[in-house]
């Protein structure tokens, strides 16, 4: 009989009066095994883990690890159990050290209370030594890219020996480099007996990763199995979707053709410092451009450049035939640029404020009832509106905007810029971590924002994604621009031989 590492048996779990999220869920996991969990946004996934995690208590229901039923009330019981939460919205304090992320919680001190800083520093080295990476435990964490801050997240869990480790969206802002590097890792600890709990809406990387899938659906469990069968053949990705939404939705023809006007936006020479250099382009309204690469490879710096996030050094950006000098995204907003940044936590979403305050504060003004005060029911209006048109999943427009998941979070920053109507719309990774049910969704009103007369600029390192919405594509490759796609000549063949700089294809 198969050793469990965890089992989750009847939990539920509801927030205030509203339905509840989770309803009855049974989750089994052996020792040493990968698997994962899935579900749309809002499904119950996160909240089955924060369950687990000790974040939040469950309403009802059992958990066991090892065999033993356990009771876990917080963050710091469910560590002690072994259990280790990577998250989606990565946990590390930018404006502290690599060493002092790694003991947060944990430091280690000598009889008289002071801090053992040379030992903290040395055991930091040694996980990095063992996981074959490249982090300096003396480094200023806000200044390493998002790729190395996920890997931070998983040495931190390895120095506290964790048995179980939750992944959520654990590849989202890394290479395909990275990604093999971090699979090879995770597979050599399931052999030593670590459970691992996969998260993941690129459901590729669950056929090629994980044993066995739970997946939810509207917080019930709905299927559960092997990902190779007994004759070795693994199960789809169009399968796993299915059973994720209940319909088909991988095979759905995405890309809608839409008449295209004059030119809304033109880029000549356009260099910022180290970053990139030497970029032209135009967008016209109603086309969808796109910009694709490897991680590094220039594009995000470039149209945070275009929103006045990043100064320029040269060239020129002509808006509407008039040449623009963005010092501030502020000036980008109020020549109606609008801006998705692909970190929605750190640059998107106001934690503090509402759903309804989030989706409004761009166009506030749009808000006010005579000029002089904010009317509320304006507010609540467009949160309605954009809930029944994004599908989004919330309880009260009055919750804070992190009591929705990540995918839900993604949509009301999206309607956040639907709602200023932006002449120019930039999209940075606009689905990430988003469910495969929601980025059709997503996709589908990108395509509506074209077809009024926007131009819309999208950046993104998902071949499949560029080839589903783009018209034309740009790829970059090490801050330069290294050729220009249309439509009909799109493939992620062609699309990765120049993003790798191993063919060059010049033009307009």
């Amino acid at each position: 009989m198969e050793e469990l590492a965890i089992k989750m048996s009847n939990i539920v779990k509801s927030f205030g009066s509203a339905a509840p999220v989770l309803k009855d869920v049974t989750l089994k996991v052996g020792v040493g095994e990968i698997h994962a969990l899935l579900g749309e946004n809002g499904a119950g996934k996160s909240t089955l883990m924060n369950v687990l995690g000790g974040v939040i208590p469950m309403d009802s229901g059992k958990i066991e690890l090892f065999g033993k039923e356990v009771s876990i009330s917080n963050a710091k019981e469910s560590q002690n159990y072994g259990v280790s939460f990577i998250h989606q919205e990565l946990n590390v304090v930018n404006d502290m050290l690599v060493y002092e992320n790694m003991f947060l919680g944990y430091e280690e001190e000598t009889k008289w209370k002071c801090l053992k800083r040379n030992e903290m520093i040395r055991k930091s080295q040694e996980i990095f030594d063992s996981m074959n990476v490249n982090l300096d435990p003396l480094e200023l964490v806000g200044n390493m890219p998002a790729s190395s801050k996920q890997i931070l997240e998983i040495a931190k869990s390895l120095l506290r020996k964790a048995k179980i480790i939750i992944m959520d969206e654990p590849t989202t802002s890394l290479t395909v480099p990275e990604i093999e590097q971090v699979f090879d890792l995770m597979r050599g600890l399931a052999k030593k007996g670590v459970t691992i709990i996969f998260i993941s809406h690129k459901l590729g990387e669950v056929v090629e990763f994980c044993d066995k899938y739970t997946v939810l659906r509207n917080g019930e469990m709905v299927a559960f199995g092997q990902v190779t069968d007994e004759k070795g053949e693994k199960i789809s990705t169009e399968e796993i979707a299915r059973m994720m939404t209940g319909k088909d939705v991988q095979g759905l023809e995405i890309y809608k053709p839409r008449p295209m006007g004059e030119e809304v936006l033109r880029v000549e020479g356009l260099s910022s410092g180290r970053y990139f250099h030497d970029i032209s382009f135009s967008v016209h309204k109603g086309e969808i451009l796109g910009f694709t690469g490897l991680l590094g490879d220039g594009k995000e710096e470039l149209v945070r450049c275009l929103f006045g996030d990043i100064p320029k050094t040269g060239g020129k950006v002509i808006l509407n035939g008039q040449e623009v000098h963005f010092k501030s995204p502020k000036q980008a907003t109020k020549h109606k640029v609008g801006f998705l940044p692909s970190d929605r936590k750190e640059n998107a979403i106001i934690k503090d404020l509402s759903v309804a305050e989030n989706m409004t504060i761009v166009a506030l003004k749009k808000c006010m009832k005579g000029g002089v005060y904010l009317s509320h029911k304006e507010e609540h209006n467009v949160t309605s509106r954009y809930k029944e048109t994004l599908h989004i999943k919330l309880g009260n427009y009055n919750d804070l905007i992190t009591s929705l998941s990540g995918g839900n979070q993604q949509k009301v920053v999206l309607a956040k810029w639907l709602y200023a109507k932006p002449d120019v719309m930039i999209l940075c990774n606009p689905t990430q971590g988003v469910d495969i049910g929601a980025k059709n969704e997503i996709y589908n009103e990108i395509f509506e924002i074209a077809k009024t007369g926007v131009a819309v600029i999208v950046t993104s390192g998902e071949a499949q994604e560029i080839m589903k919405l783009c018209d034309r594509v740009k790829v970059m490759f090490h801050g330069e621009m290294n050729g220009t796609l249309e439509r009909e000549e799109l493939d992620e063949e062609t699309i990765m031989i120049l993003s790798t700089g191993a063919g060059q294809r010049k033009g307009e």
